[in-house]
């Protein structure tokens, strides 16, 4: 199978849970720390980092260790290939 299928499949799956698309569109505005996304949500530290390995290995986010908090952006490339993949669907 091409390989673009399997990568758009694993992005859609890590989507495929609410609060996994709430921190994806809180990040989607600015870089925010893991403190910045527990404040929004009513689950610990350790589930937050479970959505977000998800989301990284998904390739939909992109972390940098910064002194002892994590930060998390979007991977602009991965949304452009999401974009791209749904953009070039034809609706009858």
């Amino acid at each position: 199978m091409d390989e673009r299928y399997i990568d758009n499949a694993l992005m859609l799956k890590a989507l495929g849970e609410p609060t996994r698309i709430k921190i994806f569109n809180m990040v989607s505005f600015g870089e925010l720390c893991a403190c910045e996304l527990l404040e929004q949500f009513n689950i610990t530290q350790p589930t937050l980092s479970y959505h977000m390995k998800i989301l990284i290995e998904a390739n939909l986010i992109n972390s940098i260790k910064d002194g002892k908090w994590m930060k998390y952006s979007v991977n602009k490339e991965s949304l452009k290939v999401l974009n791209d993949f749904f953009g070039n669907l034809d609706i009858v």
